[in-house]
Formats: C-alpha cells, structure tokens, sequence
C-alpha cells in the first residue's frame, strides 16, 4: 500500500480504493458467501425459498430473537453439544467454568475416536481472564486478556502418555523411575514455579482472546445460551501466537441449553479424572441431494460473516452454492452474494478423520450481486476484463463473472479445484447436519491433496429433499444499500482496511 494513501484514509477519503488495494494484494482464491436473507429492517431484496427452507431461516431475519450485550456475562459453566473436531485431527469436549472473581478453570477432554468415545487424555487449566474492549477487528465479539496461573494433564491410557511424553523434553519428564502412570494429575505449567512445558504440545488457550455471548429467546420463554470463543488456527505451528478473528463452535450454558441435551448432562458432571464418555450415535449414510442451509450467522477468520445455502444434485454430481455475506455479526446487514456452479467426485472414506469422506469438487461458473453502493463502486472501479463487465455493476443486479475468469477484486479465480472432507449426523431433534471441511486460517485454499480439511466448518441443516427453482430475486424487493458515508460507515471500513489478512477475505470457501 503506498504511503500516501494513509492520510487520505484517514481522512475518510479513497477508503474503497484502499480496499480494493488491500483485497487484491493478499487474495489468493475465493471463499464463497451464502444466500441473501432478507433483513425486516431496510430489507429491498427477497430470496425466493420454498417453505420448508424459509422455516430453517426464519431466526436469521429476526434479529430481535437473539441478543448479544458487550461486555458479556461468562459467569457460569459452558459446556460442549457434541464431539468436536480441530485440525489436525483433535477429537475434544470442553468445560469451562467463570466465576465472579475473572478466574476460570477450563477442562478439555480429549480422544483417541471421532465419537468421543475413547478418552485419551485430560488438560485442566486455570487462570485469570479480563474483559477489555468491544473487538475493532471482529465486530460483535469483545477482546479479552487471559494469564494462566496452572495446567496440568491426567492420562487415561498408557498409550496416551507414551505419545504425549515422547514430545515433551526430559525436564518435564520428572525422575525415572517412577515415570508418568494414568490417573494421575501432572503439572505441566505453573506461573509462580516458573515451569512450563506447553510449548512442544502446540497448547494455547489464546481463543479466550476474542468471545461472544449471544442469548436466544425462544417461545414460552425458554433461553439458550451460547459462548462463542476464538477459532483455533488450522496449522499447528501458528496456534500458540495466532490471535483470533473468527470464532470455534459455541459451548452451551449448562443451564440454559438445547433440549434434549445427551452431551451436555455428560460433559457437566465430568472432571480431569473422569472424562465423559459421549453416548453412541448412529452412523449415517451420506447422501447429499436436496438443499442444506446455515442453521446461525456464522463469523469466520479475517472479519468474515456469512451464511451458505447449498444445492447438490447427486445424479448429476453437480452442486449450487449461494455465499451471502454480510458487514454484521447477526446477518442482517448484506453485501454481496455469490452464486457458484460445478460438479463434484466421490472419493473413500478419510483416512485421518474417521467419519469422513473426501471429495473433489470443481467451481466452474459464478455469479456475483453487490447489495450495497460501497461494494458497486469498487467492482466498478476494477480494471477492464477482471471482474465482470466493467463500470456496469448495479445494486441487486447480478453479473456473471465466469467469462472474465472469476473476479480478481474480489478473489474469485476460475475455474478452481478444491479438496475436500464431509460427513453427516442427526442434531438432537434427529434432523440431518451436514459438516463441510473448515478453511485454513491463512486464506489460502484446499486445492492439493495434502490441504484437504481435517475439521469442519459449522453443520448445516437439510430444508428439502426436492429439486427446486433456480435462486432468483423479486424485483420489488431486493437489499437495501448501506450507507457510503458518515462515522459508523467510515469506522467500519477503516476496521476492515487495517485487518492484515483482509486479503484472504473472500477466499472461496466453496462449500
């Protein structure tokens, strides 16, 4: 970025040719956004959804059903829904535990099974955590500062140990013999004993560096409360420096959650010495047909929120994705939409990720509609055959890109490859969840063998089984811009232009 830029910046001038500039130099490919839903309020736009999907989208319109306070209360327990998967593969339920005072004790309880079924290992963390300010970066969540005070591990099987301690050095090892026996609790870091052996283990608590509490207020005044903590970043060597932009799947208040909750009875009345144990679930065939929608606004890393809303065809092994993105972490605010079509090929069972199932799939056309001025101007200011059809982009009036080979402006590079990892399972009202490969942190794209996704993104839920009509817009009604100009929209912008990964922000994340 050159230097003279800066000042006009700040000065609320030439903001979107500063972030054309920043998109352009650090984007590599493209994640893809998610249908457009129609906000109640300033909404133009309607997506034309069969009942079955609208009913699936309704609390993403509404956004008075769910709140959000800055700065959150986190007094409480919050506990794990379900099994969850970090790169790598790491199989792991967590409980965290905030108590008046800022301490917290977190337990995370790790397998050797993708069922959560085989524990292998416990870590039991303490320390203090200070609320700070309301994130500039990701907006919606608040910034925090964490010091741990102790961890310590509790094996469950030798073959845990024998893992783990063939990665620690011998200091940390203690005297042999005795050596490290299961059941017991083994201190692996201490502030006040100046002893800490975390570094080879890859270990960081740095996603309580960025959290959200967001309250769901459902009918008969039934609460669910959810804890949304940093994402954990997906190359093991950045985890313990990587400061989150995104957010992992939420833990749950342990009193105020989903019902009927298997899991969460489990993961609450577990400790380091007696890990849960999650309760068998059905495995299930993995038939994609139909369409599956984002169940939540979902944040990703690089100021990113978004929902999806997929199509496959398996006869034609041809899918439909509609990537809505958003400026707002509730979704309510739209900016654009991309519509991307291709087909895909079955591969086998993962051999990593247990439950698994790789694919390739392959992007060969896309559609891109901006929602608001600010995002016209910068299509429009693009150059001569990288975007579309140059000077010709309108508020809600969708362009194909395809035969300008994608849309450098925005990241989007045709035709594309990526390499990827699915699995389905049943929500705790038995509805279908289907799990698509999360994207790596850095933005780059799964497009080799070696990069496909050892975890998932968050699951979305099947609303049809039925072939439908092609996604498509009502005239009268179509988003309503948001404002170019004045101190909120300035302060927004200045916070995207100055996020270093911006570049990586529309990285296709084509499922």
């Amino acid at each position: 970025m050159p230097r003279s830029a800066f000042p006009h910046l700040l000065a609320g001038l030439w903001v979107l040719w500063f972030w054309e500039a920043v998109l352009v130099s650090g984007s590599k490919l493209w994640e893809v956004p998610t249908a457009p839903f129609t906000s109640p309020v300033n909404s133009t736009a309607k997506l034309v959804w069969e009942p079955p999907c609208q009913s699936q989208l309704r609390h993403l319109q509404d956004g008075a059903k769910i709140t959000a306070l800055i700065p959150p209360r986190l007094e409480g327990n919050w506990v794990s829904t379900r099994c969850e998967v970090r790169p790598g593969p790491e199989f792991l339920t967590r409980s965290y535990t905030f108590y008046p005072s800022r301490l917290f004790k977190a337990l995370q309880f790790y397998y050797a099974d993708s069922g959560c079924r085989d524990p292998a290992y416990s870590l039991l963390i303490r320390g203090k955590l200070r609320l700070r300010q309301a994130s500039w970066i990701t907006r919606g969540g608040t910034e925090t500062e964490h010091h741990l005070h102790k961890v310590g591990v509790v094996f469950h099987t030798p073959a845990a140990m024998h893992r783990l301690a063939a990665r620690l050095p011998p200091a940390c090892l203690g005297p042999a013999p005795p050596r490290w026996v299961p059941g017991r609790l083994y201190e692996l870091y201490s502030s006040k004993a100046g002893r800490d052996c975390l570094g080879p283990l890859g270990f960081s608590m740095m996603e309580l560096s960025l959290l959200r509490v967001e309250t769901q207020h459902h009918v008969h005044g039934r609460l669910v409360q959810e804890l949304f903590l940093g994402d954990v970043h997906t190359d093991w060597s950045q985890r313990t420096h990587y400061r989150p932009t995104g957010y992992q799947r939420p833990l749950q208040n342990a009193m105020h959650h989903i019902h009927p909750c298997p899991v969460c009875g489990r993961v609450y009345r577990s400790s380091e010495q007696h890990p849960p144990v999650l309760p068998p679930t059905p495995s299930l065939p993995l038939t994609l047909g139909g369409r599956w929608v984002s169940q939540e606004c979902e944040a990703r890393p690089a100021v990113l929120f978004l929902t999806r809303h997929f199509t496959f065809h398996e006869a034609q092994r041809s899918w439909e994705g509609v990537y809505q993105h958003y400026s707002d972490p509730a979704c309510r605010q739209p900016t654009f939409t991309v519509r991307a079509l291709g087909h895909y090929a079955w591969g086998g069972p993962s051999p990593k990720v247990r439950g698994g199932t790789e694919f390739v799939f392959k992007v060969t056309q896309a559609m891109v509609t901006v929602h608001d001025r600010a995002t016209a101007r910068l299509l429009n200011g693009s150059q001569e055959g990288s975007c579309g059809q140059a000077g010709a982009w309108e508020v809600g009036a969708e362009q194909d890109v395809t035969p300008t080979s994608g849309c450098t402006a925005l990241g989007i590079k045709l035709p594309h490859k990526e390499y990827e990892l699915f699995k389905t399972e049943l929500d705790y009202r038995q509805r279908p969840l289907l799990f698509i490969g999360e994207r790596p942190t850095d933005g780059s794209s799964p497009d080799r063998p070696q990069k496909r996704p050892t975890s998932y993104q968050a699951p979305l839920i099947r609303c049809s089984l039925d072939s439908f009509p092609p996604y498509e817009y009502s005239q009268q009604s179509a988003p309503s811009p948001l404002p170019a100009s004045g101190a909120t929209s300035l302060r927004w912008q200045l916070s995207l232009a100055l996020v270093p990964v911006l570049g990586s922000w529309y990285i296709l994340a084509t499922h």
